[in-house]
């Protein structure tokens, strides 16, 4: 016999997200964080400002051991948001592109709600199969195996 509490589970089971970015919104980039970097990140951005990737590196990257991320302006979150946007969306981090489809995110429908308080685009737009986000989620979790804790090319969601 099934308990109340996975009955209750199975009511709250998430089967969608809706999600659509908001034309001119930014909040997601004015929000305290890091942005991360993969390897692919560094070189197509690098490419797009006409940089070699040691320069742009040099430049905007700060590097650890596991992890690359964008240097932090003093002012702002990221030196390529400009008042009318980013200055780099044709080849944005996959952290950017993702959001709001990130793991920690879809996986937890507090950290979403949380989320929607700040991005008005969350609960818009045509509706997301829980299949599909959690895909971008994966996508997210291989571009920065340092961050996820997980070795290059595991499929764990």
């Amino acid at each position: 016999m099934e308990s109340k509490r996975k009955k209750a589970n199975r009511r709250a089971e998430v089967t969608g997200l809706r999600f659509e970015c908001q034309p001119g919104c930014t909040n997601c980039c004015r929000q305290q964080g890091f942005v991360y970097l993969s390897q692919a990140d560094l070189g197509r951005i690098a490419k797009f400002l006409d940089l070699t990737e040691a320069e742009f590196e040099r430049r905007y990257v700060y590097r650890t051991r596991h992890l690359l991320r964008l240097r932090m302006p003093r002012h702002t979150q990221c030196h390529f948001l400009l008042e009318g946007g980013c200055s780099i969306h044709p080849v944005k981090p996959v952290q950017c592109r993702i959001f709001p489809f990130w793991p920690e995110l879809v996986n937890d429908k507090r950290e979403w709600r949380k989320t929607a308080a700040w991005c008005p685009g969350i609960g818009q737009g045509e509706l997301v199969q829980i299949e599909t986000a959690r895909e971008r989620a994966t996508e997210m979790r291989q571009a920065y195996p340092g961050m996820y804790g997980l070795l290059v090319g595991s499929q764990r969601s």
